[in-house]
C-alpha cells in the first residue's frame, strides 16, 4: 500500500469545503512511517548537504529521522518564541492573517548545505520563509523536500522560482 494510501482526508477541516490532509494517520502507522523516510534517505543518500532542517511541527518528525539516517545535523525552525537563544525571524502571509518563524542565529554557518523538510506544501508561505531564513544565515538549501504537494495551490511553484528543488512524495489535486 504506498504512502498517499496512508494519508487521512478530513473533511471540513480547519474550515467548510477545505480537504485537509492529515499525515499523522501515516505517521502512525509504523509501515508508513518507514515507507515515507525510506523514500526520504533513498532520494537524498548522495546528496551534497550538512543539516536538514525542519519545520514546526510535523517536519521535525520526518526531519529528525532522515537526518538520523544519513549522519547529518538537525535543526529546527520553529514558531516565534519557540527558541531559547538569539533568533533570526521571517513573517509570511497567512489566509487570515501574518505569521512568524524563527531560526537560531548561529544554527546554519555560512555556505553550509541545508535540506529542509516539512510535511505538506499549500501556498508555500511557510516554505518561502524557511528558504529566507535560511538565506539570511548565508546557508545554501540543497533541497526541499515534503511528503505531500498540493500543486493546485501553487506552493512548490514558489520555491521552484527561487531556485529551489522541490521533491515531494505524493500530491493531491483539486479540492
Amino acid at each position: 500500500m504506498p504512502i498517499k494510501s496512508r494519508i487521512r482526508t478530513v473533511k471540513d477541516f480547519p474550515k467548510k469545503n477545505i480537504m485537509f490532509r492529515d499525515v499523522t494517520s501515516l505517521i502512525a502507522d509504523p509501515v508508513g512511517l518507514r515507507l515515507s523516510v525510506d523514500d526520504f534517505v533513498r532520494h537524498y543518500a548522495g546528496t551534497d548537504f550538512d543539516l536538514v532542517v525542519g519545520i514546526d511541527s510535523r517536519g521535525f518528525i520526518f526531519g529528525g529521522a532522515l537526518a538520523y539516517a544519513l549522519g547529518k545535523g538537525f535543526v529546527p525552525i520553529r514558531k516565534m518564541g519557540k527558541l531559547p537563544a538569539e533568533t533570526v525571524s521571517e513573517s509570511y502571509e497567512l489566509e487570515y492573517g501574518t505569521d512568524t518563524l524563527e531560526i537560531h542565529r548561529d544554527a546554519v554557518a555560512p555556505g553550509q548545505r541545508v535540506l529542509i523538510i516539512d510535511d505538506l506544501i499549500a501556498t508555500g508561505g511557510t516554505g518561502v520563509a524557511a528558504v529566507n531564513l535560511v538565506r539570511k544565515l548565508g546557508g545554501e538549501v540543497a533541497g526541499f523536500a515534503v511528503v505531500v504537494n498540493l500543486p493546485d495551490i501553487g506552493g512548490s511553484r514558489k520555491l521552484q522560482q527561487l531556485g529551489v528543488n522541490v521533491y515531494w512524495q505524493t500530491e493531491f489535486e483539486g479540492d
